[in-house]
């Protein structure tokens, strides 16, 4: 594990909800009074964006990925911890959880952001890539967040978060399972948000439209809609943290995005005229 600075010198109070979250862990608590943030695709787009808002708004973060040196650059000027991981792997949600907890001793904010994209006909997507699809985009994110959440739980306080995207709410002509994996997990994120009412740990899904990122060079294909106009990852991140500092349910950015679900909700046979349109 990689870090960029350090707190070694700071020795504050035991923080008592720290304290029995490690305690849920057989972890000894953090040496810090900070806030500890886990943010998964931390290494380019929105994770990145999202990790560098946190640690100017004073979070100790753990940072995860795929790629080292790009998470060092987004660490850069912080005392984030550097925790590559694949996400894909046997055990990759596990092995990190357990990093996580071991490096600060407690997590208050998951923000699970690592995903991929695969654009085409449903047609002719190879098996594996379905697969590849759903694990990354859906499967990952519920094993890590269930690895996270006794600890959270244990202390009485806590939030997860969840990048979804406005093609899991609407559904997107040749993203078929793409569309299903955020579909799945935003109602994973409603689901979840009922068994954990009354134990402090809160639930929010982020559901952001087209980003300028590289996620669509990653997929093979470029975003050639439109409407809607895609918005910055820098955006995204500014909307994450509003939803953590007030705690949000949902967040859309930008949020006329409720409107289309509206109308499928309202006017489902209206709503496929559009798409059939426009989509």
């Amino acid at each position: 594990m990689t870090t960029t600075g350090s707190d070694s010198t700071y020795d504050p109070p035991a923080d008592p909800a720290a304290s029995a979250a490690a305690a849920a862990v057989g972890r000894t608590p953090p040496r810090t009074d900070r806030r500890v943030a886990l943010v998964t695709g931390a290494s380019s787009g929105i994770g990145a964006a999202t990790a560098r808002r946190f640690a100017a708004g004073g979070w100790h973060l753990l940072l995860s990925g795929r790629d080292r040196r790009r998470l060092e650059e987004t660490a850069s000027g912080t005392s984030a911890v550097l925790l590559p991981a694949d996400l894909a792997a046997p055990d990759g949600a596990k092995m990190l959880a357990e990093a996580a907890l071991r490096e600060a001793g407690r997590i208050d904010l998951l923000i699970a952001g690592a995903g991929i994209g695969w654009a085409g006909p449903f047609l002719t997507m190879p098996h594996t890539d379905i697969d590849r699809v759903l694990f990354l985009d859906l499967n990952a994110s519920l094993h890590l967040v269930r690895e996270v959440l006794p600890a959270m739980v244990a202390a009485g306080s806590g939030r997860v978060v969840l990048v979804g995207s406005v093609a899991g709410a609407v559904g997107v002509r040749e993203e078929a399972v793409y569309s299903a994996a955020k579909a799945g997990l935003a109602a994973f994120a409603e689901a979840l948000r009922q068994e954990l009412r009354g134990t402090g740990v809160g639930v929010t899904l982020v559901v952001p439209g087209p980003v300028e990122t590289g996620f669509f060079t990653r997929r093979g294909r470029p975003y050639h809609r439109s409407h809607p106009r895609p918005t910055s990852a820098g955006r995204v991140a500014a909307a994450v943290w509003d939803a953590v500092s007030e705690a949000r349910d949902d967040m859309y950015i930008p949020s006329w995005l409720t409107l289309p679900s509206r109308v499928r909700a309202l006017t489902p046979g209206l709503y496929r005229r559009l798409l059939d349109r426009f989509g």
